[in-house]
């Protein structure tokens, strides 16, 4: 099954590079392309796409709002953002926004591609500059529910960068069981991404620095 991927950028020209780069992989399937973040809501909402590619500067809604809302909207949706410059305010805006990770538009098409199956398969990637700023900078939640050991299990995983199918794997589950206990993690945590779950899994000391992806 192909990964369906959504595209919102409001550069013609970006666009159309993004949309040349992913017709190469035949694992990706392209089904729409917005030019700013209320486009995208609309477009989401219909197509149901599992990778969102969100530039955050952009007309009538930009990018950080748009993925708050897509997240709160379409939850099952992943949101990577993609900028031109590497500019840490935004790179922390748009993961707590709900983000599950962030690009430069100069990525590399191999590293691109790599990163939607990575964030379809609920892969937690973040580039070391990025994940050292996170993890002095994003505030932990205050007073998150409890969770069950199951969940903390589950946790403790996605934290290491593991898929959905490793999680799977590893705790003898289907992956359709995982999805819901990474929702229920969220819903418990009060956060809005597998990101944010990560590094308040870093933060209880549920892992160590190291293990946390793009923490070295």
């Amino acid at each position: 099954m192909s990964i369906r991927v959504l595209i919102v950028d409001d550069h013609s020209v970006v666009r159309q590079g993004l949309r040349m780069f992913l017709s190469l992989d035949p694992e990706i399937e392209l089904v729409g392309e917005a030019a700013n973040g209320a486009q995208a809501l609309e477009l989401a909402r219909d197509l149901h796409p599992d990778v969102v590619l969100m530039d955050l500067l952009m007309p009538v809604l930009d990018g950080i709002a748009a993925t708050r809302a897509m997240r709160a909207n379409c939850p099952d949706t992943e949101v990577i953002a993609l900028t031109s410059v590497l500019e840490d305010g935004k790179a922390i805006e748009a993961i707590r926004a709900g983000a599950i990770g962030y690009l430069l538009k100069d990525t590399e098409a191999d590293a691109l591609c790599a990163a939607i199956k990575a964030a379809a398969a609920g892969q937690v990637q973040l580039s070391p500059p990025i994940a050292a700023r996170l993890l002095r900078e994003v505030s932990p939640p205050e007073r998150p529910e409890a969770l069950t050991a199951r969940e903390a299990e589950v946790l403790r995983l996605l934290a290491q960068g593991s898929s959905n199918k490793e999680i799977a794997a590893a705790l003898v589950i289907t992956e359709k069981t995982v999805k819901a206990h990474v929702s229920h993690i969220l819903s418990k945590l009060g956060v809005a991404s597998r990101t944010q779950a990560a590094l308040y899994a870093r933060r209880r000391g549920l892992v160590s620095d190291e293990s946390l992806p793009g923490a070295r």
